[in-house]
């Protein structure tokens, strides 16, 4: 387990003082980034070797989302290494221990020459001491659009240089800002998440969201596909919100 401790801040809050949920995800990035940055398979390490992680998919369940100036403990645990897959949970609690958030996810490491799946290395496993999961509801990181579901499209995005990570592709953490931003729905409680990472955006990319709602279970379900110009998906986006 690799935690580091927090407090919540006003760049991070909505127009209620509350954690955003782009904030929470880029607080359980952050935390597996400081653990990779401690060694011994660095970031500085992977691109030594022409390798690099990358996020296939995410699911969240949000108990409650803190309020400014929260004092938060984020963690992550390694859970599983497998072949060229990493699994790892991720938390955020208070300082009393109430249990905010819980995330999976499911990464995989590339060969960026060949563009292929590479092999876990002896110094990524002593990187990632694996530990046993959380308990959470687990489930699939495939997405399907809803039959039957409402459609709409959204307004066409241009991936701009503060959409992109380190790798120069649009991090993980902004086709969930750009999901969100393109619902008619701004004042959304989202209490869960999954996310589908299909294929990687570049700078001047233009993106369109095809929006598609459905209510299930006294919920609203919303699946957002942000399409490539060929018109493929880029990133599936599944939001639930009481």
């Amino acid at each position: 387990m690799y935690t580091f401790d927090s407090r919540i801040r006003y760049s991070e809050v909505d127009k209620d003082a509350a954690l955003t949920l782009e904030s929470l995800i880029d607080y359980f990035q952050d935390c597996s980034t400081f653990q990779t940055q401690d060694g011994p398979a660095s970031m500085e390490y992977l691109r030594q070797k022409g390798i690099v992680w990358v996020l296939s998919s995410w699911q969240i369940e949000i108990k409650r989302y803190p309020k400014l100036c929260e004092q938060v403990t984020i963690g992550t645990i390694p859970y599983e290494l497998k072949g060229f897959f990493g699994l790892r949970n991720f938390f955020m609690d208070t300082k009393e221990g109430e249990r905010l958030a819980v995330a999976n996810s499911v990464w995989t490491l590339i060969d960026i020459g060949k563009g292929i799946p590479a092999r876990v290395t002896p110094e990524i496993v002593k990187a990632y001491p694996v530990e046993e999961r959380l308990p959470m509801e687990y489930g699939d990181r495939k997405i399907a659009i809803p039959v039957g579901a409402a459609e709409s499209t959204g307004e066409e995005i241009v991936v701009r240089a503060h959409n992109l990570d380190t790798n120069n592709h649009v991090n993980n953490g902004q086709y969930v800002r750009m999901a969100v931003d393109a619902l008619p729905d701004k004042e959304l409680a989202v209490s869960r998440l999954r996310a589908e990472y299909k294929k990687q955006a570049h700078l001047g990319d233009i993106l369109t969201p095809h929006i598609y709602k459905v209510s299930q279970n006294d919920k609203i379900l919303y699946t957002i596909s942000l399409n490539d110009a060929s018109k493929e998906s880029v990133c599936i986006v599944e939001l639930i919100a009481d």
